[in-house]
């Protein structure tokens, strides 16, 4: 089909020998995130090898655009069946449990909408047997205009605002990052510090080899489980597939900088570890485990954030993302910049219009019989 100057084709991701090429050639011409690089999904193609198909959407003999959409059933309630078309995931919950952010198609820097429209239009009108089309965790504002151009009735279905501290911006200003913070979070950084340091030089430590780097990972695991349990929805180390994902992206990474292993060091005791993504000069806080202490004056985590960031600064990053959350410490250490969902857009379906009608009626239910508790 052709939107405007603009054509979309589609083949198998089998087939299509020259994606790898594709990908990397578009993403100098782009400005993404990690999650939209070759790094991110060329790794997803490989590990999960899913049942992709490819959008490719070209102006003229130019590429300016590709998306990997990925068919899936799912069932809700144990009646409702809805075939859905997700991009750059599975719809298989363990393998989706990598958590992709700032989600949306690759397209040339300028032609993000014209891209957009295209694909959204070409999945209208080419792919009429799907009832939802799946998208998150994407910006907000990037959501809405995908609803506009499609039409659809935009179901949210998770949602979340993202934290993070201009590094540039310190540079420019001269100041420390510390002299930024609340008063009260600067104390507690303090005070922590201090703490620590009465147990010894409280430093950050990078390993010097991609099984140093594993072994940060693996250490994560314990405290993470801890903090988040080990149920399906909760920590990622509590799923084999995550597992696998990230230590395979640990030993393809570590050494091309990709990825970041960090220890915070208080003497010969490690207080926590961090994960991040890197990409473009931008570090993606991905995640991280702190030691429990029964003092609450030692903050292990805001103790090591301020120390990775005024590390990250020191080195020349842009961006210190702590992505989607809306945990406390994401607002005390750094600033809002943007809002995460992930929405479905659905098609005039009788059985989506039923459900919604069902989950109004329950979501009204709920807000009486909590002000009727309050009360």
């Amino acid at each position: 089909m052709t939107a405007g100057l603009l054509t979309v084709t589609t083949e198998p991701v089998d087939a299509c020998a020259t994606l790898r090429d594709d990908w990397l050639d578009l993403e100098h011409r782009a400005e993404l995130t990690v999650f939209l690089s070759w790094q991110w999904l060329g790794h997803w193609l490989s590990v999960y090898k899913p049942d992709a198909i490819v959008l490719r959407v070209t102006e003229g003999e130019r590429l300016v655009g590709l998306g990997l959409v990925v068919e899936t059933d799912e069932r809700r309630h144990g009646v409702l069946k809805s075939r859905c078309l997700r991009l750059h995931q599975t719809g298989h919950k363990l393998l989706d449990q990598i958590w992709i952010e700032y989600n949306g198609f690759l397209a040339e820097r300028g032609k993000e909408d014209a891209v957009a429209k295209a694909c959204l239009e070409h999945l209208c009108s080419a792919m009429p047997g799907w009832d939802e089309f799946i998208l998150g965790a994407i910006d907000a504002d990037e959501a809405d205009r995908y609803a506009r151009i499609t039409g659809l009735y935009k179901h949210l279905r998770w949602e979340a605002p993202c934290f993070g501290v201009d590094l540039d911006g310190l540079r420019r200003s001269g100041g420390h990052y510390l002299d930024t913070l609340s008063r009260n979070t600067r104390h507690q950084i303090n005070r922590a510090h201090r703490l620590y340091g009465e147990r010894g030089e409280v430093k950050l430590v990078r390993p010097d080899s991609v099984e140093g780097a594993l072994a940060v990972f693996d250490a994560i695991g314990p405290r993470h489980l801890e903090r988040w349990g080990h149920g399906p929805d909760q920590s990622g180390f509590a799923n084999p597939d995550f597992v696998r994902f990230h230590r395979e992206l640990i030993r393809e990474q570590w050494p091309e900088g990709g990825v970041d292993l960090i220890s915070v060091m208080a003497g010969d005791e490690q207080i926590a570890c961090f994960y991040n993504l890197l990409h473009n000069q931008v570090v993606y806080f991905y995640l991280g485990g702190m030691s429990v202490e029964t003092d609450n004056r030692l903050k292990p985590g805001l103790v090591g954030h301020s120390l990775c960031i005024e590390d990250y600064r020191h080195h020349g990053f842009h961006y210190y993302d702590f992505m989607g959350g809306d945990e406390r410490y994401k607002s005390n250490l750094g600033h809002f910049h943007r809002n995460l969902v992930q929405i479905a857009l659905q098609r005039p379906r009788f059985k989506l219009k039923l459900e919604d009608v069902a989950r109004r009626a329950r979501n009204r239910w709920l807000g009486e019989a909590s002000a009727g508790h309050e009360r």
